[in-house]
């Protein structure tokens, strides 16, 4: 069912591809607008052990966004005025460290942003809701993910006897391209234990909405500087993912209904905007 306006709400959302809501069988799919143009898709509507989640296709139900061009401020714009206050954002990842092969689920606590081009605040200087919003606010973002959700999400992985890396840096690129082996080398020169494309600025956008926003990394090659041969191709990293698809959404799946009830939240992303007055209520 197709909905260009919907009355129906979510409490907690899914950012991904087509993998993670193709399956359900029975999707209310609705179209948000936002001030910020459309999102990468429908959000599509569903239910998992018995809580209500609003699916997000990050590229596109076809794939057809690259990194670079993903509306990521329409996407969490859209999720909370859907009603969603809590967000997974799985993602496929380069491992920089030679453990870290194919296959490993690592749960970040940390980000570093080395992408070029994407808007990556609502507070840009540019007045938003008829001046209801000011224009510059500066948000915590020591701990870019939510706390409780990286336990959420570790208990769910090790439930399905999966044992994940507990921490470690995502280094966000700017793709499309793949890192050259300097820049991989660097990358782990620095400590970085994964590097992916998409995980900036959902991460940093959600907090300053005010979700918890959590993501588990998927591995799906060695980095260039990393591994020896002609490097890491599209192929091998869909190839890869593919593989642990199904496990990644059962990880998930489970995550979901262990997450806190929305007006039981007590954790460090609802309290991003102290000592800032908004002036307006968000959506």
């Amino acid at each position: 069912m197709v909905e260009t306006s919907s009355s129906a709400r979510a409490e907690i959302g899914v950012i991904g591809g087509s993998g993670f809501y193709a399956f359900l069988d029975d999707v209310t799919e609705i179209t948000v607008e936002t001030p910020f143009g459309p999102p990468s898709d429908s959000l599509f509507l569903g239910e998992i052990a018995g809580r209500s989640v609003a699916f997000l296709p990050r590229h596109g139900r076809k794939h057809h966004l690259p990194p670079h061009r993903i509306n990521y401020r329409a996407n969490l714009w859209a999720l909370r005025a859907a009603g969603v206050r809590q967000v997974f954002g799985p993602c496929a990842v380069g491992g920089l460290r030679p453990e870290y092969g194919p296959g490993t689920l690592l749960v970040p606590d940390q980000l570093v942003d080395r992408t070029k081009s994407r808007p990556q605040t609502f507070f840009d200087g540019q007045p938003l809701l008829d001046d209801r919003i000011p224009n510059v606010v500066h948000t915590t973002f020591a701990d870019p993910y939510c706390p409780v959700g990286r336990q959420v999400a570790l208990q769910a992985a090790r439930g399905r006897g999966w044992e994940p890396v507990d921490g470690g840096t995502l280094c966000v690129i700017e793709g499309p391209r793949f890192s050259t082996r300097a820049e991989s080398r660097w990358h782990a020169a620095q400590g970085w234990s994964v590097v992916g494309m998409t995980g900036h600025p959902e991460a940093v956008l959600a907090r300053e909405l005010g979700l918890c926003y959590t993501t588990m990394t998927l591995v799906t090659d060695l980095d260039a500087g990393t591994e020896t041969g002609d490097g890491v191709s599209h192929a091998e990293v869909l190839r890869v993912f593919a593989t642990n698809v199904e496990r990644l959404r059962e990880v998930l799946f489970d995550a979901v209904g262990k997450l806190p009830a929305n007006d039981a939240r007590d954790c460090l992303c609802t309290r991003a905007h102290d000592g800032w007055d908004l002036g307006v209520e968000l959506p």
